[in-house]
């Protein structure tokens, strides 16, 4: 799966409110109420990652958990990563549903 143009990148971000671009990467700051909230996430993310084999970068701070995404094997930003980003977000709403 080739990388994105930048334009590409654009576009497909205003279908993700919350991710940004940064370099090569997306990336998105998810915030919770403590820190197993964000284990918990971060596990959930993990398995979903592992089924599809695309891994992202995860940074954890008690209750912040940054998650990085590209395909490094594209040397870029592809479609794959969009796909993620959509999936980590589904299993964010789960801790913010009323």
């Amino acid at each position: 799966m080739p990388a994105l143009t930048t334009k590409q990148v654009r576009l497909q971000l205003k279908t993700i409110p919350n991710w940004s671009e940064r370099g090569q990467t997306i990336l998105r700051i998810y915030k919770f109420e403590g820190f197993l909230q964000s284990i918990d996430f971060v596990n959930r993310v993990a398995r979903k990652a592992q089924k599809i084999n695309h891994h992202p970068d995860i940074d954890i701070r008690f209750n912040k958990v940054t998650l990085k995404l590209s395909t490094h094997d594209e040397g870029g930003i592809t479609k794959k990563d969009f796909s993620l980003a959509r999936q980590c977000d589904e299993v964010s709403a789960k801790y913010f549903a009323l």
